[in-house]
């Protein structure tokens, strides 16, 4: 580069110093920016309750074709012994936000209502914050559900906690939430609170209500079921889902002309009821109003990484797609048997179980600068994994009190040197809080039914049950074989494996860290009574 300077002495040397200046500081704001751009986007894209065996390319007979997820995978890994830490929602939420099991928080079982108070600490740092401390941009847009502080004027019987604890309370939509997205790390949200099945129907964007919600909607339709609640004069159920995608799409185009890394929580509110799947796609599965809605959801996939690929910025950026449990029997499996489709695969049982049909659930990973792509993997991995595995993408250090369940598997992904399994057992958790743990081959359920909503549930069909069971998912993935009384030995060494990650406050190696209390834990009475 030439330059001419002009002046003479004292002023010349003056104005060569100030360039001298100028053009170090200009290399140290290059530096600056190269370095906020070193870290990649990160995007989770989470389904509601879509199945393991919905997604074609881990179910060779599916009767749905989901090219877009398919494609994903092809790109990337597809991990095929993925699991939620919950068979419901709101906790796997919890754990995928925090990196901590579920049933440490005060949530031991069940799901929060759409009024229910923030189930997130304020003092427990979350994913969205680790990344805010390394100068990302963060956004929540979709199904929140794990609680947020209304302004509640009138409860009555309400309680704040598990979906059912009384009326709907009084609320004041003209003032601001507390302790929602916004306090726990997102710089950006939009969404509502609860299922789309569950009041109040009324999106939030930073904190605030777009509407004061005066109508009263309901929906009794099996598949199409919302409960009755105040609904906003903005809020669609039928429209939701293609509302989000649209703000999600909006938010990466408009991140993608920054050089600022940003992390995008798309929680998707299908295929969860209500399903209300577009008229697009209706009659496009050729099975049900469900399969219909799975498509949908692949179509939200597809609309997403084209947004990504467009923007120019597809090379550096992470896109995690997974579900939040298992498929409803909402879907009816039934209807969906007489045209030979299963959501559960081969696996027992479905959401809210114990069973592998219930945690078991489709988990992809693209990163082109980082992954090969089409690649499978057979890790077993766990949706808490996510807070470490991001920690280690950007280099933090996590504290003792955080991620206690989290183990990282970026080497799986980047094809590094490491030492399988990633982590040494996994731990299952039913919406009744009932327990199983996972090493290796080996699952031990410490319950004698689906600690959910498939068979044996009622008091009659538990009746006369061993006390536990003992399955061996090699030889018997499907779950059909009780072997607890022929292996006593394995079922003490899980027994015990498991008592310590309770009791410890951790799975992870580390200093022990407390459980939060909530009075009585009756689903670890094995712990206090030695059995």
């Amino acid at each position: 580069m030439t330059c001419q300077l002009k002046g003479t002495g004292k002023m010349k040397y003056v104005n060569i110093f100030l360039l001298i200046i100028f053009i170090a500081g200009c290399k140290k704001t290059d530096n600056a920016l190269k370095e906020k751009s070193v870290y990649p986007n990160i995007i989770y894209i989470l389904a509601d309750d879509l199945g393991y065996g919905d997604v074609s390319c881990l179910n060779e007979n599916s009767k749905l074709h989901t090219p877009a997820i398919d494609k994903l995978a092809n790109e990337g890994v597809l991990f095929t012994d993925a699991h939620t830490s919950s068979a419901v929602c709101t906790p796997t939420r919890y754990g995928i936000l925090t990196g901590r099991y579920n049933w440490r928080s005060t949530l031991k079982r069940s799901v929060l209502s759409g009024y229910s108070k923030a189930l997130i600490a304020a003092d427990r740092l979350t994913v969205e914050e680790l990344l805010q401390k390394n100068n990302y941009h963060t956004a929540f847009i979709g199904k929140w559900h794990l609680g947020w502080d209304w302004n509640i004027i009138k409860s009555e019987d309400w309680q704040s906690g598990p979906l059912g604890s009384g009326k709907d309370p009084e609320v004041d939509f003209g003032k601001a939430i507390k302790n929602g997205p916004n306090e726990r790390g997102f710089s950006y949200s939009y969404g509502f609170s609860g299922s789309l099945d569950m009041p109040p129907y009324v999106y939030v964007e930073n904190g605030m209500p777009t509407s004061i919600p005066t109508d009263t909607t309901v929906c009794v339709d099996d598949k199409g079921f919302w409960r009755k609640g105040l609904t906003g004069s903005d809020f669609k159920h039928t429209e939701v889902l293609s509302h989000l995608t649209d703000k999600s799409v909006q938010y990466i185009n408009e991140q993608a002309q920054n050089n600022q890394p940003f992390f995008l929580y798309f929680a998707l509110p299908a295929p969860h009821t209500p399903i209300l799947p577009s008229t697009e796609f209706l009659g496009k599965s050729n099975t049900n109003f469900y399969g219909d809605f799975v498509l949908q959801v692949d179509d939200v996939v597809r609309r997403i990484t084209e947004a990504i690929d467009k923007s120019g910025i597809g090379n550096n950026t992470v896109i995690i797609f997974t579900s939040d449990n298992g498929c409803s029997p909402k879907a009816n499996f039934a209807e969906l048997k007489t045209v030979d489709h299963n959501p559960s695969y081969i696996f027992r049982g479905h959401k809210a179980d114990i069973y592998e049909g219930g945690h078991r659930v489709p988990f992809v990973v693209k990163w082109p600068q980082k992954v090969k792509p089409g690649r499978k993997s057979d890790e077993i991995i766990c949706t808490t994994d996510l807070m470490a595995t991001v920690a280690d993408i950007v280099d933090f250090t996590l504290p003792e009190n955080a991620a206690e369940d989290s183990y990282s598997f970026l080497p799986v992904l980047t094809g590094e040197n490491y030492k399988s399994p990633i982590r040494e057992a996994i731990v299952n958790h039913s919406i009744d809080g009932r327990f199983a743990i996972r090493k290796g081959d080996w699952k031990l359920v410490l319950w004698p039914g689906s600690g959910g909503w498939s068979f044996p549930k009622t008091e009659k069909e538990l009746k006369g049950l061993p006390e536990y069971q003992l399955f061996n998912l090699k030889d018997d993935p499907s779950e059909r074989t009780n072997l607890v009384n022929d292996f006593p030995d394995k079922v003490e060494e899980l027994k015990a494996l498991l008592t310590g990650y309770i009791v410890r406050g951790r799975s992870t190696p580390g200093k022990p860290q407390k459980n939060d209390e909530v009075g009585s834990w009756p689903q670890i009475g094995w712990i206090k009574s030695g059995h």
